[in-house]
C-alpha cells in the first residue's frame, strides 16, 4: 500500500502567518488568551495551549492582559471593547479576511443590499456581520432561504462567499439571486488557497491510481469539511484529526491513499498519518 498526496494541500498563508505570530509572541515569554480557536485545529490549540496561550469564549474570559485575535477575524467593534478593558491586541486576521470587510463596507456606502453566503454561526461571519444593521443584508445558505427573500426591496446586492466554502456548492443560490436582481455582483471572496486545495482535491479524486482518500483537518473546520464533501463524489473518503484515528479495516484491498489535508493542518500531522499507513502496511506484511 502506497499514499499519494494531492499537489497542493493544508497550511494557507493566512493560517500560516498567524500561527507564526503567536509562536513568536510565546517565544518572547508573553502570555495571553485566544478569542475562540486561532485556526480550526485541535492539534494547533493544543500547542497554543503548551505554550501559555490559551483559548476563551469571550472577553471578559480574557486573564492574562492581551487578547489574540483569530485568523477568521472579529467585528470591528471587539477591537474597541477590547481597548476599553484594557487588553493588548495580538491581531492574526487573514488579510483577504479584511479585503472583505473593506469591500463590504464600500458595498454598503454605494447603497448595496449584502448577501453572505455562508454559516451564520461561523465565526468569520459573524465579524462581518455583528456590527451591521440587520436590515442592510442576509446570511444564506441554500436556494429555500433565498426564496423566502423579498428581492424586490434590493435594487443592487453584492454577493459575498464565506472564504472557506466550495463556490460550486452554491452555484444555484447566486443564480437565484441574480435572476431576481438585475444588478446582483458577485465578490470574488473564496480564498485562493481553498481554490486550490479544493481543486487538488478535485483531481485526486479523479486519479485512476487511488483507491480511498483521507482528508486530514479539526472537527471545527468547514474548509477540511468541504475537501471530504468533494473527495467523497469520487471515492471511498474518510475525515480524520490524524493518525489515532485510523481503522484498519478501511484499508483492506486497497493499493494507493490519497491524501489532503485543510488550510488549518499543520503539515506535521499529515506527515504523522503517512508515518501511520506506513507501519499499518508493515504490519500486515504488505511493502511500505
Amino acid at each position: 500500500m502506497r499514499t499519494k498526496r494531492a499537489a497542493k494541500f493544508g497550511f494557507c498563508a493566512g493560517v500560516r502567518i498567524a500561527d507564526q505570530k503567536v509562536k513568536k509572541f510565546a517565544a518572547k515569554g508573553h502570555l495571553g488568551d485566544i478569542l475562540g480557536q486561532v485556526v480550526h485545529n485541535e492539534r494547533v490549540v493544543e500547542e497554543m495551549e503548551e505554550l501559555g496561550v490559551h483559548t476563551v469564549e469571550s472577553l471578559e474570559s480574557a486573564e492574562r492582559g492581551t487578547i489574540v485575535f483569530s485568523a477568521h477575524g472579529v467585528p470591528p467593534s471587539f477591537h474597541q471593547q477590547a481597548r476599553a478593558r484594557g487588553l493588548s491586541i495580538l491581531d492574526t486576521t487573514c488579510p483577504f479576511v479584511y479585503d472583505i470587510h473593506d469591500e463590504a463596507g464600500s458595498a454598503l456606502a454605494r447603497g448595496e443590499h449584502l448577501v453572505f453566503v455562508g454559516d451564520p454561526a461561523h465565526r468569520e461571519v459573524i465579524g462581518y456581520t455583528h456590527d451591521l444593521d440587520p436590515s442592510s443584508y442576509h446570511v444564506l445558505m441554500t436556494v429555500a432561504e433565498a426564496a423566502r427573500v423579498d428581492w424586490s426591496r434590493y435594487p443592487k446586492v453584492r454577493i459575498f462567499y464565506q472564504t472557506t466554502l466550495n463556490a460550486d456548492d452554491f452555484e444555484e443560490l447566486a443564480r437565484h439571486i441574480e435572476a431576481r436582481v438585475p444588478e446582483a455582483r458577485r465578490a470574488d471572496t473564496i480564498c485562493y488557497a481553498t481554490k486550490q486545495n479544493q481543486e487538488a482535491a478535485h483531481e485526486l479524486g479523479r486519479d485512476p491510481e487511488v483507491d480511498l482518500i483521507l482528508v486530514i483537518g479539526g472537527k471545527r473546520s468547514a474548509n477540511t469539511r468541504h475537501l471530504w464533501e468533494i473527495c467523497a463524489r469520487y471515492k471511498p473518503a474518510h475525515l480524520i484529526q490524524g493518525a489515532p484515528d485510523l481503522r484498519p479495516e478501511w484499508f483492506e484491498g486497497v493499493s494507493t491513499v490519497g491524501l489532503t489535508a485543510g488550510a488549518s493542518t499543520p503539515d506535521y500531522v499529515v506527515d504523522e498519518v503517512e508515518a501511520a499507513l506506513a507501519a499499518l502496511a508493515r504490519s500486515v506484511g504488505s511493502p511500505a
